[in-house]
């Protein structure tokens, strides 16, 4: 297990940060880190031990800053279970902004919408998640509401934010695969009858984690495409990463709006 703690303190010592609010951005997801000012840059290079992401759409760093008055922290790109990495590595930077006294955090991700009604382009509120990774055992996953996992208020304040924008929004359930293979249509199909909104490789080991840390998470996917038996084309990570970076400009207007209501 990495120190946490050393990692918090080298952040401070580089930065200063002392704020409350934290974003995890997903594939292709940036433009938000732009508009931050008195900005520090931190690679996750320049950590000691600290996990680095190999995928295209993960610039790999922190930005450390303000937004709006807000001092905020921003990690541009996350590490995947399916990378190698163990799920304490995975988790790693929630035990890493717990330590910097972060109390609300937004996790984003890059997904495949699993409603021909909310096509790519839509934002969706995670308001529940399903693991369907298949780790433990065969069974159906179940279905998590708790509001330890998607804080009710934050699910508000992003839904009022999104009208404020009027932004194409909907609520749902996020499902988490293992990756890095996109999923089979009968897969998909399967995620839908159970009542799946949609479908990505990471966030949920997460959100368990700020859970357990008591950290108030608000989860929020930028539909880059549909999932595999909706869409008839093939999927491609190059495709979702292009697709989140047209869709760039509203995601991180709704971001912004969000935090400054928090």
């Amino acid at each position: 297990m990495i120190n946490t703690q050393r990692i918090a303190e080298i952040i401070i010592d580089k930065s200063n940060f002392n704020g409350k609010i934290a974003v995890i951005l997903g594939s292709g997801l940036s433009r938000i880190s732009d508009k931050i000012i008195k900005k520090t840059t931190i690679p996750y290079s320049s950590i000691p031990n600290y996990p680095i992401t190999n995928i295209k759409g993960h610039a790999g760093e922190f930005v450390i800053g303000e937004l709006n008055g807000t001092s905020i922290i921003v990690a541009k790109g996350r590490m995947h279970y399916y990378e190698g990495y163990s799920l304490d590595l995975v988790t790693a930077p929630i035990r890493v902004l717990s330590k910097l006294g972060v109390k609300y955090l937004i996790i984003t991700n890059s997904a495949g919408s699993l409603k021909i009604e909310n096509p790519p382009g839509n934002f969706m509120i995670a308001d529940s998640h399903m693991d369907f990774t298949f780790r433990e055992n065969a069974k159906d996953p179940m279905i998590y509401y708790d509001s330890i996992f998607h804080d009710h208020g934050l699910i508000a304040i992003a839904k009022s934010a999104s009208n404020d924008l009027k932004l194409n929004t909907c609520t749902g359930c996020y499902c988490w695969t293992l990756g890095p293979s996109y999923e089979t249509p009968a897969e998909i199909q399967d995620m839908a009858r159970l009542g799946g909104g949609a479908v990505g490789m990471s966030t949920v080991p997460e959100m368990k984690t700020s859970a357990e840390l008591g950290i108030k998470t608000l989860t929020i996917s930028c539909l880059t495409n549909y999932a595999a038996g909706i869409s008839t084309m093939p999927l491609t990570h190059d495709e979702v990463v292009s697709n989140a970076g047209k869709f760039d400009k509203e995601f991180s207007e709704l971001l912004e709006k969000v935090i400054l209501k928090i």
